[in-house]
């Protein structure tokens, strides 16, 4: 790579960028302004960097969150000075709550700038304050510095964003004038500082991480938990990658134990596995099903649940032995139930349980629960079959059985998620799903699924709620810069259809204007904002012909599925009402 060095601030910004794509960190979500000049230029500069220019900051940073999301990977945001970093909060906590790679590159005024109410100038050091792993403030571009100093802080940030628990990472870095590529000499003696740098390709400072490992003498007291227990579970939440899901199928198949797989991990749909449950969360709705036997011990594989009925479950059964296993020591416990944590890689922790683990499951247990759980599945499948009107549950039912393994599924906080939790299907094809499930906010969803897309260069399917939707709705600008077809699947009940399902709903006074947020919006005209085209089916046949047309034709299309919030709930009780009763009498 050609070094660019015209003036000081141009061979900073080079040494940054250069740096981080010799760590192999080569996307780059830049959003436009004047202090980030020479960051911007020395990414639009070096032949290895892919760039996206984003305006929003928010749409931006939510974006390179669904990147880094898809790749395990950071991808880097660039902003300029003031108000641009605000806008990358949300996104940053997101990635901090849910172990996502990040790295901020905010350009910032000259510290003697700073609280003296220069133009666009606030106090951007440690502005995320506990939401990123590592913050560091680079000064103005000085040759009073050595040039190694910017190397070296490089090499150290992308360590920390990539080291257990993973996360975002920030760098803020002030500059002078010139901002420019204008000529500016730089001593000759400072630029051969880096010669011996320069001639190489590899990072400045290479960093070699240690797995984490566990004293055999812990393994083997987890064997022995696990051999000794006849009524025992398997809890799998979300999971990041493809090695970690086939470890954790291969220990599940070992143990045989019921399964209860979180949507998430990548373990529900088109996994036909025998002692996978897959109608767990709506099978806990009966009172029976927690008493039924007592359990003695639950193991916790990955990250936690989508399933609040499953935290419940968990409150009432109080096992007494609540084993997780996760590669971060950051507490994952909303029940406080856990009673030994393994801080461990999970890969490699299923594979070495793998070969210690003699179980003696009890198979009246699993049996039970199998038998359940099938007959929850056909249950829906009937109830589901005699609704030809566009309604909620059948759409993830359907969605879940038509998507194709060619395709990524991305699923929106509040409803979506639950929906898919609740009636996907497990006999459907094997894809890859994700969701922003850190602290679950509706906001950025669109932008998020547009970056996951974009790093695993495959078709998403985006199955989305009207306020997120409208919450996201300026980073449909990004359909045009992003080159795989996004088929975007949107519910519109007219509002908040979450809120119907809590005590909140009682209140008629309040809920419907404070709560039900009504809207009489619909959403032809984003399309053709955005030049997207726009389908809206009339009914269940309607949309899944659409939706199937949709794969087909690879083109980017909006599917706009209208529904009303009560009746939504109201089916929902329906269903809710008709388990129960099934189950009880089952019992």
């Amino acid at each position: 790579m050609t070094l660019h060095h015209e003036n000081l601030n141009m061979l900073w910004g080079s040494l940054i960028i250069d740096e981080l794509i010799r760590n192999g960190i080569d996307y780059f979500c830049i959003s436009p302004g004047s202090r980030s000049t020479p960051l911007t230029v020395a990414a639009a500069r070096h032949p290895d960097a892919k760039t996206i220019v984003i305006y929003d900051e928010r749409s931006a940073a939510f974006h390179a969150l669904g990147y880094a999301r898809g790749r395990m990977k950071p991808a880097v945001l660039i902003c300029t000075s003031g108000t641009a970093i605000a806008n990358y909060a949300p996104a940053v906590v997101e990635a901090a709550m849910d172990y996502v790679p990040l790295i901020i590159l905010s350009a910032d005024r000259p510290a003697e700038k700073i609280e003296t109410g220069a133009n666009q100038t606030i106090r951007q050091s440690k502005f995320f304050g506990d939401y990123v792993r590592w913050h560091f403030d680079l000064p103005s571009p000085n040759e009073e510095i050595n040039p190694e100093m910017v190397l070296t802080t490089i090499d150290h940030a992308v360590h920390q964003a990539v080291s257990d628990p993973l996360g975002p990472v920030h760098l803020n870095c002030h500059f002078r004038e010139p901002l420019a590529p204008v000529n500016k000499k730089i001593s000759p003696s400072y630029l051969r500082k880096l010669d011996q740098w320069h001639s190489s390709t590899k990072p400045y400072t290479v960093y070699s991480v240690a797995r984490k490992s566990a004293m055999n003498s812990d393994l083997d007291r987890f064997a022995d938990v696990i051999n000794s227990t006849r009524k025992g579970l398997l809890v799998i939440g979300r999971l990041k990658s493809q090695e970690e899901r086939q470890a954790v199928l291969a220990l599940s198949i070992k143990l045989g134990w019921p399964v209860f797989a979180d949507i998430l991990s990548g373990l529900r749909l088109g996994n036909q596995q025998d002692n996978l449950i897959s109608s767990f969360d709506l099978m806990l709705l009966a009172e029976n099903i927690p008493v039924k036997f007592k359990l003695e011990t639950v193991l916790h594989l990955g990250e936690q649940t989508a399933s609040k009925r499953f935290l419940q479950f968990i409150e009432k059964v109080k096992p007494p032995n609540y084993l997780m296993v996760s590669s971060h020591s950051f507490r994952s416990d909303p029940t406080h139930s856990v009673s030994w944590r393994l801080v461990y890689h999970l890969t490699e922790f299923c594979r070495v349980m793998e070969k210690r683990v003699h179980p003696r499951p009890d198979s009246r247990w699993l049996t039970y629960l199998k038998d359940r759980s099938r007959e929850v599945s056909s249950h829906i499948d009937k109830i589901l079959g005699k609704k030809t009107e566009l309604n909620e549950p059948g759409i993830s039912r359907s969605l879940s059985e038509l998507i194709p393994t060619s395709q990524l599924l991305f699923l929106a906080n509040s409803l979506p998620i639950r929906e898919m939790d609740m009636f996907g299907h497990s006999g459907g094809a094997e894809v890859r799903i994700a969701a922003n499930r850190g602290v679950s906010g509706i906001d950025g969803t669109i932008s998020t699924a547009l970056g996951f897309a974009a790093a695993l260069n495959k078709p998403v399917t985006l199955l989305i709620g009207d306020l997120a939707f409208l919450h996201d709705l300026n980073s449909l600008a990004l359909l045009s810069v992003v080159t795989v077809p996004v088929v975007i699947i949107l519910i519109n009940n007219g509002g908040g259809g979450i809120f119907s399902f809590l005590p909140i709903s009682q209140f008629k006074e309040v809920f419907e204007p404070y709560f039900g947020t009504p809207h009489t919006l619909s959403f032809e005209y984003a399309a053709r904002l955005f030049q997207l085209k726009y389908a809206a089916p009339r009914d269940m046949q309607d949309f899944k012909k659409t939706y199937k047309s949709a794969i087909r034709d690879q083109r980017s299309i909006l599917i706009e599925v209208q529904t009303n919030r009560q009746e939504n709930h109201d089916f929902h009780m329906k269903i809710y009402h008709q388990i129960i009763a099934l189950l009880e009498k089952t019992h």
